[in-house]
């Protein structure tokens, strides 16, 4: 039986299980969550086993074990949520990137049945928490197997609950399998890529369509993006669109509807495209086709008269037993962001909406993991269940890795924001716990409890290499948070388990990424950072001259400094 099968008969699986402990929630509301179709987790019984591709060996996980090996596992250091998280705040999305760094390159860690790596279950549904997905694939311009795993691996580092392998160029099965291989969160496509591939749309036939479907889903993929509610008699309100159909997918059946004059034939086959998927729950991301690439579309007679049909489909999903999402817009007003969400909602009977941003502005190519993370932050409050991110390269070119990491960031802080603003119990608690540090001057503490320690570490020890009672901005004279801490009336810095146990310290320094990210700074103001020691980084970053050390009792900058070498630095 499939999750949905399952649940609707009461069954609670150990995905379900799983999927519970990681949204700190009961195994009853993801059942019943599941049950009514609000709640999908895609996961196909091959990338459950990790079994290569190939017919799982043994079905069977256990469901309260450590991941390295076989079976889930309850909380332990690998899913336990933000650092020091309270029970009611045990969320595994707000992982840090160093938490999720000591698992993700353990070889132990979720391995497969014959792949290295196996699926790790995660929920999509609005009433757990927002997830985000990260898109990537080789094109017939750039990249490869090996920087599409490179990819993955920047993806799910910096925050992806799913990825898509949207490859149309390269060694497509093979990059697609290797993914797959490699993942722990779930992985979805596009199978129309595969189908044209060598071919003109033109020559699109039914058994191709049938044949590749099935390929894909015994490769393990979890979840399709299946364009089947583009319909023939749609295409006549495309015509005064400023961008006409942006959707790959969507513009290809298009074509293939107007030079055949028929329908849809991913509409014509859905029941059997559903039967196969059913064999080894596969999840349906109904495709939108016809959602707008610009403003001046968005919200029109086109798009919503496919959002009514992907309702319909829907229904015939779940009736023949396939958990089903369905994606959405794409490029839209801020002002209209809510409804979109709200209509959706209603039309599609509360099945889980997959966002692509939305966009808010059309005029910032180049910073478009920006204005689309404005819109998916909207979106993600009024209900979206699934973020699918944008890079900086939207609009202009095939994402690298440095792109990957910078559209997963921006979509983390959208995700985490419409969490707090949802009020999902104990979402805040993170940004509680690390305002408390903020307060206290806790600098390391700090670091461990944000999102990317290592990259605001490197910005801190750029400006100065000590952890002190002021920062770089501020200085020691015009610190307000020193100065409220020493307001002792007032509870600010005074939070238990909080406050530093010295008032200065010399940094640990930072990390090989954020020595990196130093040395591109360095080398952007003109200096030569190809071989930096930590001292040279010191020297670059602060010009040869450090701060002064201010201080209430030793206001003589030249004192001053002698000190901050004698005490900090332990040089006399």
């Amino acid at each position: 039986m499939t999750q949905l099968e399952s649940a609707r008969k009461g069954i609670i699986t150990p995905e379900m299980l799983r999927v519970a402990v990681r949204e700190n929630t009961t195994p009853e509301f993801i059942r019943d969550g599941v049950a009514r179709g609000a709640i999908v987790i895609p996961a196909n019984v091959r990338h459950l086993a990790g079994s290569g591709g190939r017919a799982p060996a043994n079905r069977t996980n256990g469901t309260t074990d450590s991941c390295k090996g076989n079976a889930y596992r309850a909380h332990d250091a690998a899913d336990a949520g933000h650092p020091g998280a309270s029970s009611e705040a045990r969320y595994w999305v707000n992982q840090t990137v160093s938490q999720r760094r000591a698992w993700l390159f353990d070889a132990d860690h979720c391995r497969g049945e014959s792949a290295p790596k196996r699926l790790d279950p995660t929920g999509i549904g609005r009433s757990i928490t927002t997830k985000i997905n990260a898109n990537q694939g080789a094109s017939p311009v750039s990249s490869n197997t090996d920087e599409e795993l490179d990819k993955l691996r920047h993806a799910v580092l910096y925050g992806a609950d799913t990825v898509m392998d949207l490859s149309t160029g390269g060694k497509l099965d093979e990059c697609r399998q290797a993914i797959i291989d490699n993942s722990v969160v779930p992985v979805g496509t596009v199978p129309i890529y595969s189908m044209i591939i060598g071919k003109r749309i033109e020559d699109l036939d039914y058994d191709t369509i049938l044949r590749v479907v099935e390929h894909q889903a015994q490769q393990g993929v979890d979840y399709f993006t299946i364009h089947a509610g583009v319909l023939k008699e749609h295409l006549s309100l495309i015509r005064n669109r400023i961008t006409g159909l942006v959707s790959r997918g969507g513009s290809l059946l298009a074509k293939w509807m107007i030079h055949h004059n028929k329908q849809n034939p991913m509409y014509e086959l859905f029941d059997e495209i559903s039967a196969i998927m059913r064999q080894y729950d596969v999840t349906y991301s109904l495709g939108d086709g016809v959602r707008p690439g610009c403003l001046a579309d968005a919200s029109d007679p086109a798009q919503l008269a496919e959002l009514h049909v992907l309702g319909e489909l829907v229904q015939r999903a779940r009736e023949a037993g396939v958990q089903v999402m369905v994606e959405g817009p794409g490029h839209v007003p801020l002002n209209e962001i809510a409804w979109n969400m709200e209509h959706q909602r209603t039309v599609c009977d509360d099945a889980p909406f997959y966002v692509l941003g939305p966009l808010v502005t059309d005029v910032f190519p180049g910073y478009d993991h920006i204005t689309s993370a404005i819109g998916a932050t909207e979106a993600a409050r009024a209900g979206a269940a699934m973020l699918c991110y944008v890079t900086p390269k939207e609009h202009v070119g095939l994402p690298k890795a440095d792109d990957v990491k910078a559209g997963c960031i921006a979509y983390k802080i959208a995700a985490h924001a419409g969490d707090i603003a949802r009020g999902v119990r104990g979402a805040r608690r993170w940004d509680d716990d690390l305002s408390k540090a903020r307060a206290a001057l806790n600098w390391p503490l700090h670091f461990e409890l944000a999102f990317d320690g290592e990259t605001a570490r490197a910005l801190h020890d750029e400006d100065l290499e000590v952890d002190t009672d002021f920062c770089a901005m501020c200085g020691h004279d015009w610190c307000s948070m020193r100065i409220s801490k020493e307001i002792t009336e007032w509870a600010s810095g005074k939070a238990q388990g909080f406050v530093p146990l010295k008032v200065a310290s010399r940094s640990p320094g930072v990390t090989d990424e954020g020595r990196k990210l130093l040395e591109q700074r360095a080398a952007a103001a003109g200096l030569d950072a190809a071989t930096l020691t930590p001292e040279q980084i010191a020297f670059l970053a602060h010009r040869g001259k450090k701060h002064d050390c201010h201080s209430d009792n030793v206001p003589d900058a030249e004192v001053a400094q002698r000190v901050q070498r004698e005490k900090l630095h332990g040089v006399v």
